[in-house]
Parts: structure tokens; C-alpha cells; sequence
């Protein structure tokens, strides 16, 4: 990872579970983070507790579904930071929303705006970005699911399934963009099992279900530093990472 001391990340989804664990390894190996999210006081307090590390976070408040708060934040990034090595796609969203109901359209949307829409924008803006500044050798990680590889048992979430099937074949849709542009930018997919997050919670789930195996965030923070650490020449593609004993 030292190559990537006092190189700029940006992480979204920055305030909790997955995210801010993400920020806090980049942290601790020296990065400069930058934690999207649309609560920033949570990622202030973050930096505070951070302060003391090699790196540096700072905190911007945006919600990725909303296009002119994905600009600004780039932009400020841009404006105060000059360049842009890492995005981490990590902001997501699931809620229980049946299909054979359909009674809340506007719920299955928000899925979409945040999961597929929101991620689309950031790596638009950070590709973008790199191209302008001269970072030919960045790293784009879309922090996915297994529920974009399968069909999960969890009835009311297939929404949220659906928009991580999405996210693969837009991992793989931009590795071939890159390639074809014969950029070094690398593309990441890393698809997690059942996470102890705050995500079940804030869609109304089953508080019951971390009774099944489960992975913590920074399991997943230690997948995204495997990919970072891993040799320029070198593209994991894909990093699937289930606790022990999960079954689907």
C-alpha cells in the first residue's frame, strides 16, 4: 500500500457500516480520504476519531441519487484536492418492496437512483477526473453483493438484487471501456455476503437476521486493501467474500 500514501480516495456511503470502515483502513495506510455521504456530521465525527493517523479524511456531504450534489462533490475535489486515484462505490440501499405487489414504485426507484444511478455518476465524474489530471494507473471499486451474482432468499429485497446484477455488468461494462481506451485505470468488483450494517435496519428488516453467519465491515475493508495492494499489472476483478457457514 505505500505507493498509495498521500494519494486522494473518495468513498461514498461514508457515514457507517461498510463505508466508514473502508475510510478508516485508507486512513491508517496513509491515503486522503474524502467521505461522501448525506450525513457529513457522522463522517466529521469519523475524522476526529481518525485524526491522529498518516492519512486524512474529510468529510462532504452528498447524496449520490441527487446529480448536483455528485458534481459538487467531484468538483470540490477537483478544486481543493487537484487529483483523484481511488473511488470507492460504496453507497447503497435496500428495501422491502414486493414485486407481486408493486404498491411503492417510487421505493423500488430510490433502490435504482442510489444502487445504479448514484454509483454510475461517481465513476463517471471520477474517471473523468483522472483523465484531466493525468492519473492513468487509478483504481475503481463498486463495493457489490452476492445478490448480483444469484437470486437470495430474502423475500421483498429481489429490487435490490436486481440492481446489484446491474452493478456486475457495469463493473464488466467498464473494465472493457478502459481497456478498449487502453487505460491502466483498474476496475474492482468485491461482492459480500451478509455484512453487519446498518442496511437491514433502515429498511424496516428482520432484526433477527444477524442470528445467521455474518461478516463485519472491515472484512470488507480488508478485501478492498487486498485489491489495492495487489501489483499495477495486477486486476482482481472480482472478490467474493462469504462468512463461513453462509449458505445462499
Amino acid at each position: 500500500m505505500e505507493r498509495w500514501e498521500g494519494k486522494v480516495a473518495v468513498v461514498s456511503g461514508a457515514s457507517a457500516g461498510i463505508g466508514a470502515s473502508i475510510v478508516e483502513e485508507l486512513v491508517k495506510h496513509g491515503m486522503i480520504v474524502v467521505g461522501l455521504a448525506r450525513r457529513k456530521e457522522r463522517v466529521e465525527e469519523l475524522a476526529n476519531k481518525l485524526s491522529g493517523e498518516k492519512g486524512k479524511v474529510y468529510a462532504v456531504k452528498a447524496d449520490v441519487s441527487n446529480e448536483e450534489e455528485v458534481k459538487s462533490a467531484f468538483k470540490w475535489v477537483r478544486e481543493t484536492l487537484g487529483k483523484l486515484h481511488v473511488l470507492v462505490n460504496n453507497a447503497g440501499i435496500t428495501r422491502n418492496v414486493p414485486l407481486s405487489q408493486m404498491e411503492k414504485p417510487d421505493v423500488i426507484r430510490q433502490i435504482f437512483e442510489t444502487n445504479v444511478i448514484g454509483l454510475s455518476l461517481c465513476t463517471g465524474e471520477a474517471v473523468c477526473l483522472m483523465k484531466e489530471t493525468g492519473v492513468d494507473d487509478g483504481h475503481i471499486i463498486h463495493i457489490n453483493s452476492v445478490a448480483g451474482h444469484s437470486i437470495l432468499p430474502y423475500s421483498g429485497h429481489h429490487a435490490y438484487g436486481a440492481s446489484k446484477h446491474a452493478v456486475t455488468v457495469l463493473t464488466e461494462g467498464l473494465r472493457r471501456e478502459l481497456m478498449e481506451a487502453k487505460s491502466s485505470i483498474r476496475v474492482t468488483s468485491v461482492s459480500p455476503g451478509l455484512v453487519k450494517t446498518e442496511i437491514f435496519e433502515a429498511a424496516g428488516g428482520d432484526p433477527n437476521i444477524y442470528q445467521n453467519p455474518h461478516l463485519q465491515p472491515k472484512d470488507i475493508a480488508d478485501c478492498v486493501i487486498f485489491a489495492l495492494q495487489c501489483p499495477p499489472n495486477v486486476q482482481i476483478h472480482e472478490l467474493t467474500v462469504k462468512p463461513i457457514g453462509e449458505g445462499c
